[in-house]
């Protein structure tokens, strides 16, 4: 009990979805632009390695590890209903895992 008691008294109240305020409404689309934008900006690797069959510097193990980091965020993410966590790292592991995949394919 006093752990619940203490979590109240550090994290507040949840707060509502979507936000009431203009502010907070506003930074729930940013996090969605954000999650999106981020793996987005990292298709040109992808197409570096698959259309371009283009490998030199990427390690397999560092892509091959973050996707793989991606994984308890995602299962967090489902654990917290937090759709904007569960869509950023799915994408970013989708991303990962290509580029290591790609990077076994054509090295």
């Amino acid at each position: 009990m006093l752990h619940l008691h203490l979590r109240k008294r550090l994290m507040g109240a949840i707060e509502p979805y979507p936000a009431r305020t203009f502010g907070k409404r506003f930074l729930d689309i940013a996090v969605y632009v954000a999650g999106i934008l981020g793996p987005v900006m990292s298709l040109p690797q992808v197409i570096l390695v698959y259309v371009g069959q283009d490998v030199a510097g990427i390690s397999v193990i560092s892509w091959l590890g973050w996707a793989m980091l991606d994984v308890p965020f995602i299962i967090y993410g489902f654990a917290h209903k937090e759709r904007p966590i569960i869509i950023t790292y799915t994408l970013w592991m989708l991303i990962n895992f290509s580029v290591a995949i790609g990077a076994v394919i054509y090295g």
